[in-house]
């Protein structure tokens, strides 16, 4: 009798030690939670904000100021309490320190999270001698050489030695020339670029 007394005992003991942690001490951010497919870590220091991108600014234990935001074409986001803030040509964490700043003038020691839910921003534009010519939004840091599988490889027209990038930098317009051949042999010489926001790649014929 007393063997089966323990069993209900020991079911409610197992029950606790399973229990779900939100009920636990340790403040938790939106960075805990499963992150979307394509989103890209609260704490990134490579990627750059720009417009069109969608961010969730989460405040822990203030749902209220939790909110999702698209950037908009001034490369500015609206929240509550601060307004308006510069997103664009900030990484997500310098944002969330930027926010956090903000945010603390109205709220004790607050916990923020900032996530890109959507990199819409960080596209690029490829025309010429491919078998997918269009836009392509890049989720992550992306070279010549990992792009032109992504439009589908080139056509059998496509000059591989005289690739066209065209960039903008400081306002000014920027040409690079890739010999896509040589970037496949591994030559030295050839650099493969890693691409930028609004690159323009042309494979001419």
């Amino acid at each position: 009798m007393r063997r089966n007394a323990l069993i209900p005992i020991l079911y409610i003991f197992s029950l606790c030690l399973c229990a779900d942690p939100a009920f636990s001490q340790t403040p938790r951010t939106a960075a805990d939670a499963k992150m979307p497919v394509g989103e890209v870590a609260a704490d990134s220091d490579q990627y750059v904000i720009g417009p069109e991108d969608v961010l969730l600014i989460h405040v822990w234990r203030e749902e209220t100021l939790t909110r999702q935001v698209t950037v908009r074409i001034d490369g500015k986001i609206s929240h509550p309490l601060i307004d308006e803030i510069q997103a664009a040509g900030m990484t997500p964490l310098q944002l969330k320190k930027a926010v956090t700043a903000m945010i603390e003038k109205f709220v004790d020691d607050p916990v923020i999270s900032i996530i890109v839910i959507e990199a819409n921003s960080f596209k690029v534009f490829v025309s010429g001698q491919v078998r997918n010519q269009g836009i392509f939004r890049l989720r992550k840091e992306t070279t010549i050489l990992e792009l032109i599988p992504m439009a589908g490889g080139f056509t059998d027209w496509a000059d591989q030695k005289k690739i066209m990038i065209i960039r903008k930098e400081d306002g000014k317009e920027k040409r690079i020339t890739v010999n896509y051949k040589k970037l496949v042999k591994g030559d030295k010489g050839a650099a493969n670029i890693v691409l930028k926001a609004g690159d323009i790649i042309i494979v001419p014929d």
